[in-house]
């Protein structure tokens, strides 16, 4: 997995080399305790430590962010503004 998505009081935020199961572990733990800090990423490129505040009844989404292979079924982004096409 590439990341976890986070979606957090209408903000997204992020975190990277974590499996979804360990990570709904440790939130379901915090919130046994009653309250948790979870660190995440805020923004995109260089880490930047963002602290949520998770407790019972705040809403939170975590959504799974596959790696991407190549593959030749699809069309891929050649980095200088074009999109080569498939033949068939």
């Amino acid at each position: 997995m590439k990341r976890i998505e986070i979606v957090y009081g209408g903000e997204r935020f992020s975190i990277g080399d974590r499996d979804l199961e360990t990570l709904k572990q440790e939130i379901r733990a915090g919130l046994a305790t009653g309250h948790h800090w979870l660190v995440v990423n805020d923004g995109e490129g260089d880490f930047r430590s963002a602290y949520l505040s998770i407790s019972p009844g705040v809403p939170l989404a975590l959504i799974p962010v596959p790696q991407q292979e190549p593959s030749g079924d699809t069309e891929e982004w050649d980095g200088l503004g074009t999109v080569p096409t498939t033949e068939l």
